[in-house]
């Protein structure tokens, strides 16, 4: 009975100590999540502040036009999609990838995240790229200047013509796969045209260039901060269910322990009663 009461008082402490660890990371995740959140709103800003000047600059029947937003629909196409860092973000990587299941047979793929890396060869996808996620927010930008140089590259060699952006996204507290096109730029995405054009003093194919490719990370920034966040929310739900399920098994542990005291207790009772009457009966 000592050594039943020992085990249950055991597993209590050992259920009690991962309680504690899914708190912490359920805390992490919470900071995290929210400080993207909050970041998210300035790099939506930079993206429309981009966007309105590549407005002011274009004019969509010039040959500029034609080469920033140029590229066939049908033609080879890159995808770079975000998954999970880290682990115990319950289907986070998961549903990403089956959402690009469709696109792999002729799709070059260009992959951030190491957790959803690792699901990605359990599956025999083999990216042409691929790259850690930041574990923090401050090093998303570079970790964006990073994927451009990537794609920049891959574009110099014909790898695609045209490219996709896949990360997941958090609204209502429900998880989402969200999908829009990079390269070319999607000039429907863009309040075209304005009525009297900026004065510039940089030739319009140089200012478009460089405007372009400001564009490109600012949107690159933008999915890598949602799917940042998405992720620790994914997290914060799964050490929630964790969380629930912890407290649940305590609750049966402690009653189990209570019954084994109880138990233990009778048990002492009945043999002192037993010891008493045996001595009565001898004397």
């Amino acid at each position: 009975m000592t050594e039943r009461l020992d085990n249950v008082s055991a597993r209590i402490d050992g259920v009690r100590q991962l309680g504690s660890v899914v708190n912490a990371m359920k805390g992490i995740a919470a900071a995290r999540a929210s400080n993207a959140r909050e970041e998210i709103k300035a790099v939506d800003s930079y993206v429309a502040t981009i966007a309105a000047a590549i407005s002011d600059v274009l004019d969509p029947t010039s040959p500029s036009s034609t080469r920033i937003s140029g590229g066939q629909a049908d033609g080879i196409s890159g995808l770079l999609i975000f998954c999970a860092e880290q682990g115990f973000a319950g289907p986070f990587s998961e549903r990403i990838l089956n959402s690009i299941q469709d696109d792999l047979s002729a799709t070059s793929l260009f992959l951030v995240g190491s957790r959803g890396r690792s699901i990605a060869a359990e599956r025999g996808l083999d990216p042409v790229w691929s790259t850690p996620m930041s574990s923090h927010t401050l090093s998303i930008p570079k970790l964006a200047s990073q994927i451009t140089m990537a794609i920049d590259q891959a574009l110099s060699k014909g790898l695609f013509e045209r490219m996709e952006m896949v990360h997941a996204g958090w609204a209502s507290g429900r998880p989402q796969v969200i999908r829009q096109v990079l390269f070319p730029i999607d000039l429907s995405a863009l309040s075209l045209p304005r009525t009297t054009s900026p004065m510039t003093q940089i030739p319009t194919d140089t200012l478009l260039k460089s405007l372009s490719g400001d564009y490109l990370h600012a949107l690159v920034c933008k999915g890598a901060l949602h799917a940042f966040a998405a992720e620790n929310e994914a997290r914060i739900e799964a050490m929630s269910a964790s969380s629930t399920q912890i407290t649940r098994e305590l609750s049966d542990l402690e009653a189990t322990m209570r019954q084994v005291r109880q138990e233990a207790i009778t048990a002492e009772i009945i043999e002192l009663g037993t010891g008493a009457a045996s001595s009565r009966n001898v004397r």
